[in-house]
């Protein structure tokens, strides 16, 4: 198995660019599927979920090439081909497939998707989109199964602000017949870089980063070009690295209003941040202060980072509250902090964290994709060596994670040890 050994205490000096938006890119593969010639995709990352939709593309007859973060696909020999489990159950994302390959063929068999396990993340805001656009959708032997005679536009009002149904929803509707109006629509950056390509393939939607997306239905559309966004999450955990360990990081390549509460919560603990068109330049910060967060949907502080900042928070003097109001379960990173001596507990749907504490190097393993940016996180402050396991979930995530370390002056390494050598945690492997 493979795992990242990190010696920690080195400062973080340099610049470090920011790689395409993995929310993005697991949304805008599939949206090909809607084209009717080829579309190219520029700037994708180089992680693992974009190689696997990159698989499920050519399941079901595509043609995709993907070299230096471009990605071509030609989707006209595509068909409905049923994708019951294998790479479908490696990412939650393939959910998209749904909505793409029903609004295409009017029909799809999908595995439930998997992913990280965070806790409860049902798709019935998914499934009750399609169905208002005339879907019949049945769960049955552990595939969700989606049959129309015709989709016709529809007036759906999500009773959750879910990202994830409102671009699934939009790629069904987009060549359905008549008009869909999505209310309390998720605002996210990633839905307003979909719908873009979408636009640019010749589909008709209005208000895509507000709370009410109108989308027109049209009888076809073809392929194009799109470059995708950065990846605010990757630029924030580079943010919250260079706050906790830098000497002086300009992150490159990031578009400074996506990260806006971000920022404000590192001002807020102290840390100086210049602000240009599109970087972000990160002093050394001498002294950290406890502050309290709560995740919120986009505009406010991402659930996302919640992971990277409260190991960030060790390092800040006084006692620090962080509640996450999206997903329940994301506090599994707590156990491995208290490994390496941060001093910290969960209660409910918060963690209580003070500090500062001197973090031990220890082995640690990563449960989800920003579980496991926190602990390398976390190895980069620790005295000694730490060992990060399952870093599988990492890659899903984070393009050259390793490099872009390095780069900055990390230790880091990646090393393959056998299984029954991964120890340390006292659990079995």
């Amino acid at each position: 198995m493979d795992v990242y050994k990190i010696n920690g205490g080195r400062e973080l000096n340099g610049t470090v660019k920011v790689s395409g938006a993995k929310n993005s890119a697991v949304a805008l593969i599939p949206a090909s599927i809607l084209a009717g010639s080829e579309v190219t995709i520029e700037g994708l990352p180089e992680i693992a979920d974009v190689h696997t939709l990159k698989l499920l593309l050519e399941e079901i007859g595509g043609v995709v090439s993907f070299e230096g973060g471009t990605m071509k696909i030609d989707p006209a020999g595509m068909v409905a081909m049923p994708l019951p489990n294998g790479n479908v159950k490696k990412l939650r994302a393939s959910y998209y497939l749904m909505g793409a390959m029903l609004g295409r063929f009017g029909r799809a068999v999908i595995g439930l998707p998997g992913g990280c396990h965070l806790g409860p993340r049902p798709i019935d805001q998914h499934i009750k989109g399609f169905e208002a656009l005339g879907a019949t959708v049945t769960n049955e032997h552990g595939s969700i199964y989606l049959r129309a005679d015709k989709l016709r536009g529809a007036k759906i009002y999500l009773d959750v602000a879910s990202v994830g149904a409102t671009i699934n929803i939009m790629l069904a509707a987009v060549l359905a017949e008549g008009r869909t109006v999505i209310e309390n629509a998720a605002k996210e950056p990633e839905i307003i870089d979909v719908a873009t390509l979408l636009s640019n393939m010749g589909a008709n939607i209005k208000g895509a980063g507000t709370n009410v997306i109108r989308i027109e239905g049209v009888k076809s559309l073809a392929g194009t070009t799109h470059t995708i966004i950065p990846d605010r999450i990757e630029a924030g955990t580079y943010m919250i690295m260079a706050a906790a360990a830098g000497g002086g990081v300009t992150i490159d390549n990031v578009i400074p209003f996506h990260v806006e509460a971000l920022t404000a919560k590192l001002r807020e603990m102290g840390v100086k941040i210049v602000e240009e068109e599109e970087r972000i330049f990160i002093p050394k910060t001498e002294k950290l202060s406890s502050v309290d967060m709560k995740t919120l949907v986009y505009p406010g502080f991402p659930t996302d980072l919640q992971q990277p900042f409260s190991v960030l928070l060790t390092q800040a003097t006084g006692s620090s509250v962080v509640t996450d109001t999206i997903y329940s379960a994301r506090f599994k990173h707590i156990d491995e902090l208290r490994r390496m001596n941060a001093s910290t507990r969960v209660e409910g749907r918060s963690a209580i964290i003070s500090g500062p504490t001197k973090l031990q190097g220890a082995s640690v393993r990563a449960s989800d994709l920003r579980a496991g940016a926190a602990l390398v996180l976390a190895g980069l402050l620790a005295e000694g060596e730490t060992e990060v396991q399952e870093i599988h979930h990492i890659e899903r995530g984070y393009s050259n994670i390793v490099e872009k370390l390095r780069g900055l002056g990390a230790d880091i390494r990646k090393v393959r040890i056998p299984a029954e050598a991964a120890g340390g945690t006292g659990r079995p492997g």
